[in-house]
């Protein structure tokens, strides 16, 4: 689980155009007072490293960040912190260095490419952006190359910007950027779809586009496609939360603190508004449903990627509303028979082909009907072993 500790909630010195917490912001719920005590007696119980996130944490007094990262150096012998970039000063980069931060910058391209990550006004943006980029210069050259996470939508991912996004890529790599993270465009309203969503046959050659430039790298990799090949052979323990199902009244990879030291969840399911405080334990009935609801009718019955994607982020799904599959099915689908067909070339029999499939959904279907949550590697190693016993074999 990742612990994700919001002084200041969803505040933030830019204003993203697409940003999905933006419907807590029109509510109202910006959060934004904090105790750093009561922060640090919520992070003790959870007894685990954490990430600063925001909106921006970077907005804290230094004072405040220091206090913060020096406490859970003390505890953990690291930090973690997301941030959009365009405030990290020099003295910022050395309380990194000291107190052993992990960096993670979000940013959707060079220039004009990140106009979406609105910061008030043309000039501001261009301000903003000029100076996340310097700053990712400046955490590569002090050997503290952070991780990037990019949004692909109109602004950055049409045809005629891809080149660009490209040569981009490429100078991050030389840079020492090691790890990318493409986001697809999570839509919470009209406006945003109608300015920057991408169409899914955009969407899907935005994505192979850069599966392409990726065979062509030395060193940098897009985590997206690791994760969607280890889906396909079944190593879900090792991939991101959007793939391993989740409930959204208590979001299974995510735990937020909020400023006086309150639960919360994953802020990409919060699509009224409200930060709901975190449940006592998780249901799976979106799977369920899911796995029985015709695909006509936004479930995923009959797909044999099921237990690849489960619906994908509930973030994402179809109307905002949790319960039907990621609108961007067919974008997924589509990446994941490019992978696949990789696979079958080679002689390698992912999941989705596998005869004994059909068998796993069921075992699946039972885990979750128990109110268990389902890790498709355990499934396969009980089916190997179960199999084994069968035939007198010895299991390894």
């Amino acid at each position: 689980m990742s612990l994700e500790v919001r002084p200041l909630g969803v505040r933030c010195n830019i204003g993203c155009e697409y940003c999905y917490q933006e419907p807590q912001r029109d509510a109202g719920n910006f959060g934004g007072t904090y105790d750093l005590e009561a922060m640090k007696r919520a992070i003790v119980k959870h007894n685990d490293s954490f990430t600063l996130f925001g909106g921006e944490p970077l907005m804290l007094p230094l004072a405040d960040l220091e206090d913060l990262l020096a406490f859970g150096f003390a505890r953990h012998g690291e930090n973690g912190i997301q941030t959009n970039g365009s405030l990290i000063e020099d003295v910022h980069i050395e309380l990194f260095r000291k107190y052993h931060a992990r960096v993670g910058v979000s940013i959707d391209g060079p220039g004009e490419l990140n106009e979406a990550r609105w910061a008030g006004s043309k000039r501001r943006t261009e301000q903003t952006t000029r100076r996340t980029e310097e700053a990712i210069r400046k955490l590569c050259a002090a050997g503290l190359a952070p991780g990037l996470i990019v949004t692909l939508h109109r602004g950055n991912a049409t045809s005629d910007k891809l080149p660009r996004m490209n040569s981009w890529i490429r100078s991050l790599e030389s840079d020492g950027i090691r790890t990318v993270r493409l986001h697809i465009l999570e839509v919470d309203n009209a406006d945003v779809r109608a300015k920057f969503a991408l169409t899914d046959d955009e969407n899907t050659e935005a994505f192979l586009n850069f599966a392409r430039l990726e065979d062509q790298l030395e060193h940098l990799r897009f985590d997206i496609f690791a994760d969607l090949k280890k889906m396909l052979l079944g190593r879900d323990d090792q991939t991101s939360c959007v793939w391993r199902s989740c409930d959204p009244y208590t979001t299974a990879a995510v735990q937020g603190i909020e400023g006086q030291g309150q639960s919360s969840n994953c802020g990409r399911t919060n699509k009224d508004g409200v930060d709901f405080i975190k449940t006592d334990a998780p249901g799976w009935e979106r799977y369920l449903a899911l796995y029985r609801t015709p695909q006509e009718a936004n479930g995923c019955s009959g797909c044999r990627f099921f237990l690849m994607c489960r619906g994908q982020c509930p973030g994402t799904a179809v109307d905002g509303d949790w319960r039907n599959r990621t609108e961007h099915c067919e974008v997924w689908k589509r990446l994941f028979r490019f992978f696949e067909d990789k696979f079958l070339d080679q002689g390698i029999v992912p999941v989705s082909a596998k005869p004994e499939r059909r068998a796993l959904e069921m075992k699946a279907i039972g885990l979750w009907s128990q109110g268990q949550n389902v890790s498709l590697r355990n499934l396969l190693l009980r089916m190997s072993a179960e199999n084994a016993r069968e035939t007198g074999g010895v299991q390894l």
